[in-house]
């Protein structure tokens, strides 16, 4: 797993190639990938608002959530990455017809997976939040993950490329819908108790 996610950051070309020549059942394996690189993220952000925090302005205290509020918080962003990736991979499949690609349900999870990669590695910088570092890291991996995915979909689909482009814009669109709903799924999930807690 750990030489495909660093094969997609240094040669993601050949990488794709790799993985959409896997069998089936390697494919299959590869379905934990997201189960365990979204730990990354959630233990960094838990780490960096609990023990460093962050500041606002010219503000010198920094800010930070307690125990209690960022596990819960974390552990909804966790299960938050995970389901996302389930999601638009069940929508990379579902549309694999209409784009004339042979796929499965695994391969679009798997697709979604490793398409993710940068955002996974990209959330480590939650050890130390830093608004603008962090916004920095954040545009540069969501821009990697776009590429990566427009270049995975055709490659993996095994599709031309001008079909393999309609059909990556399709699954960005669903995404960027995906994010509107994971965003009004946490203001509702506020509103149940979710909400952050700060320390005094």
């Amino acid at each position: 797993m750990i030489q495909h996610a660093i094969g997609l950051l240094v040669r993601p070309r050949q990488q794709w190639r790799t993985i959409g020549d896997l069998p089936e059942g390697s494919l299959k394996l590869l379905m934990l990938y997201p189960i365990i690189m979204a730990i990354l993220p959630a233990v960094a952000w838990y780490y960096g608002t609990t023990q460093v925090g962050w500041t606002v302005g010219q503000q010198s205290e920094p800010i930070k959530l307690t125990q209690e509020s960022a596990l819960v918080i974390c552990t909804l962003f966790y299960f938050g990455m995970v389901a996302c990736v389930a999601v638009i991979g069940y929508f990379i499949h579902w549309m694999s017809e209409t784009y004339g690609a042979q796929s499965s349900m695994t391969k679009g999870i798997v697709i979604a997976a490793f398409t993710a990669t940068p955002l996974f590695v990209a959330g480590l910088v939650g050890f130390h939040p830093m608004l603008w570092l962090d916004m920095l890291i954040g545009v540069a991996a969501v821009s990697w993950a776009v590429y990566l995915m427009y270049l995975g979909i055709p490659l993996v689909m095994n599709i031309p490329e001008e079909r393999g482009f309609l059909f990556s814009s399709a699954v960005l669109a669903i995404a960027l819908v995906i994010l509107i709903c994971l965003m009004v799924g946490s203001v509702i999930l506020w509103e149940f108790g979710a909400a952050p807690a700060f320390t005094d």
